[in-house]
């Protein structure tokens, strides 16, 4: 074995990959500090628990926990058993996770018995209990099993080898802009997604980057995380964060701060605007997907909206959709060449690829291509326009049955108001038919905004 080639049943990989830096060396602030031997210690002891719960090399734990040192602790504590990571937001109902178990059923269960701190912590005080589940070997040979967001439809199970988080790890290693050794990680994305788990958890190991979640998930709290240390700080989120800061105004200047850097949903210009006039630092672009990781970056944001192909990633453009290298299907259980097919993943984003730069451009989803009257319109332009305007906090563009808009106002708005202002920006075949003002528009569990009509019909207040 070997860290560029480990097998799923191989636990070599989490030390050597994982654990190679010094003992004393703080790793996690949350906000103690915990340093690698520490976590050494607390990982080994999680291990004789599942195992003595009934997990096997070639096995499979749950683990249903919320952002906590113990989700960190019986992650690797898996691995270094041999054993599959199953990984169930804590956010799930009751009724999602039974499915997903009884599916992919692992021998062990680990979740909490006991949680401490409010709604708003991003890290909790979690105190887990193992439950044996089933005496059966895990229904691939993959590390990691995640299930996708779930934004435009039923979520995908989709598995990740060892070599698959290894090169992943090793490429983040080699992007301009991300955070060195010695530096900090500000983490706000969830670890059971890719963008923390790999782009967070996992580089902030290899690399020695010390990673430090805000006490609270408030823009204030963000910036005593940034300003609590020396060292310089990478801010790591989703567009979501970017507006929580962008609507925050620190209390004095912020040396620390080097940059931000935001995966998920394309960022709207304004909101991109805003927070690099009130921050003065680069907001640098990430796309990635939960089956391979990231794809692209634009770290110093001098590219917006394209990005340039991760190192040892290649991507193409055919019939307008982008494709992305993947030797291997990632999915679990599902054999769809409209998915995956010949080494190229099937990302079903609408984009292009600029023959001579190499730059891509990520349009949206590629069923945001919507013919109206025999004219083609992008509902992503549209979308973008709607959520730009004042008194626009979010707004999802959909097709349904004609182009329907759906909006979460930032304050006092009228569907006539709104109408008025988009027929000053939009040709008539362009402009929604039907606008519908909801409170709170409905997110996944990771933040995104919800894309299914039906999800969106139903937050439709009768």
């Amino acid at each position: 074995m070997t860290a560029e080639d480990p097998t799923a049943t191989d636990p070599g990989w989490v030390d050597e990959v994982l654990f190679a830096g010094h003992p004393t060396d703080v790793c996690l602030r949350l906000p103690e500090p915990v340093d690698r031997a520490t976590l050494h210690r607390l990982v080994t002891d999680a291990q004789d628990r599942l195992t003595t719960a009934g997990l096997r090399p070639g096995g499979a734990a749950a683990l249903r926990l919320p952002p906590s040192l113990a989700y960190v602790v019986n992650l690797l504590a898996t691995w270094r058993a041999g054993g599959q990571a199953i990984l169930l937001d804590h956010r799930l109902t009751d009724h999602e996770v039974d499915r997903a178990l009884a599916r992919l059923t692992p021998q062990v269960v680990v979740a909490p018995v006991r949680t401490g701190g409010g709604a708003l912590k991003i890290f909790v005080d979690v105190t887990e209990g193992v439950t044996r589940y089933a005496d059966r070997p895990a229904v691939s040979g993959h590390a990691v099993i995640q299930l996708s967001s779930g934004s435009t439809g039923p979520s995908k199970v989709i598995g990740r080898t060892a070599a698959d988080l290894v090169a992943e790890v090793h490429r983040y290693t080699r992007i301009d802009g991300v955070a060195l050794p010695g530096e900090r990680i500000i983490l706000l994305p969830s670890m059971v997604h890719v963008l923390g788990l790999v782009g967070g958890l996992l580089y902030g190991l290899h690399a020695g980057v010390e990673l430090v979640p805000p006490e609270r998930l408030s823009g204030d709290a963000v910036l005593a995380a940034i300003s609590a240390g020396t060292t310089p700080a990478t801010v790591l989120g989703v567009p979501f964060h970017i507006g929580l800061l962008a609507s925050t105004r620190p209390a004095g200047p912020l040396p620390q701060l080097r940059r931000m850097t935001t995966g998920g949903e394309l960022v709207p210009a304004a909101v991109a605007r805003a927070f690099t006039d009130r921050y003065g630092v680069p907001l640098g672009n990430m796309y990635g997907m939960t089956e391979v990781g990231v794809i692209g970056t634009d770290l110093y944001g001098s590219h917006r909206p394209s990005i340039a192909p991760a190192p040892g990633i290649q991507v193409r453009e055919s019939g307008g959709e982008l494709w992305v290298s993947c030797p291997a299907s990632p999915y679990v259980g599902l054999s769809d060449p409209t998915r995956w097919s010949d080494g190229w993943l099937h990302t079903r984003d609408a984009g292009t690829v600029d023959e001579d730069t190499g730059l891509v451009t990520v349009r949206g989803r590629l069923d945001s291509q919507v013919s109206v009257g025999g004219m083609k319109v992008d509902l992503t332009e549209v979308e973008a326009t709607v959520a730009e305007l004042t008194g626009v906090a979010a707004a999802v563009v959909v097709w349904d049955d004609g182009i329907t808009a759906y909006v979460q106002p930032d304050g006092p708005l009228s569907e006539e108001t709104l109408d008025k202002l988009l027929a000053e920006r939009l040709a008539g075949y362009k402009r929604p038919r039907a606008l519908h003002l909801l409170d709170q528009l409905p997110r996944t569990t990771t933040g995104k905004l919800v894309r299914s009509t039906d999800a969106l019909r139903s937050a439709v207040t009768p």
